[in-house]
């Protein structure tokens, strides 16, 4: 009886307590403001606004772990304390020269009285484009090993806004965006790709619009050691709820942790201007420093390859057409060709050579290693050793023809899925890599993942992409990574990690229903908001019959050939790819001069018009040049882009040189019409670019000499 009436006196006097809670919380900069929060009830809330308007309404905050006593229930605010930052660093690669770092920070520390006083911090930042916040499990008696199994972090909108969206897949992000109502958000009626998913269950990141005019986007930032987090739509209450994605064991589980730890930060980007959310550097200011202490190999391109034509059916990635490799033993010259193998040697000298012709520096070459035969999505743990070359491709000639033409071979290790068989085989791919002068890598990671159950998405898979990059940088190797998470900025941390596809790129145009015209004027403000996307732009030869009639009757590109040129710009990456062939492109070399042009590496960056669905018109400074490179892209509308030049350096005239959609152009109907002008501009001269259907248009100026 008396410990009944002393527990009852400590809670209540816990609820006092927590009755008589300090004032919320604030932290600003510039108009965003947060106000942070516990209730009469004892559970953590934040809100942000931008001026006067709301961003996110009051929501909850917690951690939820697998033996019950988490950081969901009840807790005491027992301090706090604010911090100002304002610093510059400069990124080893990337879309500006320099990078304002500047923020206050507020730290909160919360007590649980229910669990033996376990101790949690929350800990926000405030920059003047939005808000990033995290968990963090300090080091503490009674807590060491712990199990996440859901955060309760939500995002409460004050209106039913305008969202753009995928399906919150666990296993693909190769999805095309529906524009939509909060309300209206449902997965059911899409077709999947590999879909684990609810039907109200969305990836981020996730872009917003207000009907007052504000613009957000929803995501994270420095995903380590975690699973990634979707979001749980309430199509009523307009309310979102994190999800993480699970592991294998079925148990719910989502995360396995020791202390001290933390999650990755939940990032929110806000303005009142589609341009200014695209500018955000929110993101890459929330990841770490980078690790490596040398980065001069680092060397942002451009490159071709054998690839697109395996995409329209004009070679194949296998060697042979027979499955049963038993027959063959080890030794593979007993399989018969098939006469369609892509990577062969005679086919790979001649990307060389027009790489070396037109200034590229690199060559991507898929299905160079046996095995290919022996996948065919049969979940088979060892498919690929990445170290055997097939009988058709001599890897010591391929070496010294590309080094004499002054030209890198770039490595292709798919997976298969079969993620710890590529984990034993690294080492030995990797000193296989430098042995033979390969510098970068493409990797992938198609089909279910071995081991059975984990998702591409989840913890196990989180960590493996971080430790390929730490494994790579050691190497002093450049890695892309396809079928990975979406990025999250820890190309800032780990500068190797050049690009991501983790989304639906320009090969689903190949293969599929394609990717709408609106498609590349969502992208940028969706799945770039982490990070820089490979997705494969220069396609020339937009309808696909004419490589193979039978296999590709009716396929085409969804976008007009001068849009594609405009993708140089607009979808940022440090590895570009141009991914025609070189037969496609020596029909065009007149167009083809602004791939050859355009640099991959920038000084500054300046977003000239943007509306999410809609267009977006993007000018670019050369790293180290008095060069600019404009790109603007419309969805299936025509549009009239009034362009003013007043980035151009004062007193300086450039020859501007225009590629643009010619007379009659349309995606559908004229896709490959271009015309190319050139004029002598200024900062105080405009342009007028017309844009066609699912078009765009292009343009380098350059300095006229005095």
């Amino acid at each position: 009886m008396r410990t009944t009436l002393f527990v009852l006196l400590l809670l209540n006097a816990w609820y006092r307590a927590a009755a008589q809670a300090p004032t919320p919380l604030t932290a600003r900069q510039d108009k965003v403001s947060l106000t942070f929060a516990v209730g009469p009830d004892g559970y953590p809330t934040y809100a942000v606004s931008y001026g006067p308007k709301p961003v996110i309404n009051s929501s909850r905050l917690g951690l939820s772990f697998a033996d019950g006593r988490g950081f969901d229930g009840p807790l005491v605010l027992v301090g706090s304390e604010t911090k100002d930052v304002d610093e510059t660093w400069q990124p080893v690669w990337g879309e500006v020269r320099n990078i304002r770092n500047h923020y206050q920070q507020l730290t909160v520390h919360l007590r649980q009285p229910a669990a033996t006083g376990r101790k949690l911090d929350v800990v926000f930042r405030v920059f003047a484009d939005g808000v990033g916040f995290r968990y963090e499990v300090p080091a503490q008696p009674g807590l060491a090993y712990f199990t996440v199994q859901d955060e309760q972090t939500e995002f409460n909108l004050p209106g039913n806004h305008k969202a753009f969206w995928i399906p919150g897949d666990y296993d693909s992000n190769e999805y095309a965006y529906t524009t939509s109502r909060v309300s209206e958000v449902n997965t059911a009626p899409i077709e999947a790709i590999q879909m684990k998913s609810a039907p109200n269950r969305v990836q981020t990141p996730l872009m917003l619009k207000s009907d007052d005019g504000l613009y957000v986007n929803i995501h994270e930032a420095a995903l380590v050691n975690y699973p990634a987090m979707f979001l749980n739509v309430n199509v009523q209450t307009f309310s979102l709820t994190s999800q993480l994605v699970p592991d294998a064991t079925g148990t719910g589980a989502k995360a396995y942790l020791q202390a001290p730890e933390h999650t990755p930060w939940r990032t929110i980007v806000v303005a009142d201007n589609a341009p200014a959310v695209l500018a955000s550097k929110l993101i890459l200011n929330l990841n770490e420093p980078t690790k490596l202490t040398e980065t001069s190999w680092i060397t942002p391109q451009k490159f071709v390859g054998v690839w697109w034509e395996m995409h329209v059916n004009r070679a194949s990635w296998n060697y042979a057409d027979t499955s049963n490799l038993k027959l063959a033993g080890t030794n593979w010259a007993r399989l018969k060709p098939n006469g369609h193998h892509g990577a062969n040697t005679a086919n790979v000298k001649r990307y060389i050579d027009f790489a070396a012709q037109h200034h590229i520096a690199g060559v991507l070459v898929e299905g160079w290693n046996v095995g290919w035969e022996d996948w065919a999505n049969n979940w088979k743990e060892e498919v690929f050793d990445f170290v055997t070359p097939y009988p058709d491709y001599d890897v010591d000639e391929l070496q010294r023809y590309a080094a004499a033409k002054g030209v890198k071979i770039i490595m292709h290790h798919e997976t298969s899925s079969s993620v710890t068989n590529y984990e034993r085989r690294q080492d030995a791919a990797y000193r296989f890599m430098k042995q033979h002068g390969y510098d970068a890598v493409k990797t992938g990671y198609v089909g279910r993942i071995i081991p059975r159950g984990e998702h591409h998405d989840g913890q196990w898979m989180v960590n493996h992409y971080a430790h390929t990059a730490q494994l790579t940088a050691d190497s002093h190797i450049m890695v892309d990574m396809h079928e990975a998470v979406r990025p999250t900025g820890l190309h800032r941390t780990y500068p190797n990690w050049m690009a991501n596809e983790a989304a639906r790129g320009n090969e689903f145009n190949a293969w599929s229903s394609g990717n709408p015209p609106e498609h590349e004027t969502i992208l940028p403000f969706t799945r770039l908001m982490g990070g820089p996307m490979d997705y494969t732009p220069g396609i020339f030869q937009i309808q696909l019959e004419s490589w193979n009639p039978a296999r590709n009757k009716g396929r085409q590109v969804h976008t007009t050939l001068a849009k594609q040129l405009a993708l140089y710009v607009t979808m940022y990456s440090p590895l570009q790819m141009a991914a025609d062939l070189p037969e496609a492109y020596n029909k065009h070399l007149d167009a083809f001069q602004f791939i050859e042009d355009v640099p991959v590496d920038w000084d500054d960056t300046r977003i000239l018009a943007a509306e999410p669905g809609d267009y977006l018109t993007t000018v670019r400074k050369a790293k180290g040049k008095d060069e600019w490179y404009l790109g603007s892209i419309t969805d299936e509308n025509p549009r009239q882009q009034p362009v003013k030049l007043d980035f151009l350096t004062p007193g300086q005239r450039y020859e501007a040189i225009i590629y643009a959609d010619g007379k009659g152009a349309n995606w559908q109907k004229n896709p490959m019409a271009y015309r190319i002008s050139r004029q002598v501009v200024d900062s105080k001269s405009a342009l007028t670019l017309q844009l066609a259907p699912g078009g765009g248009a292009a343009v380098s100026f350059k300095p006229v000499k005095k």
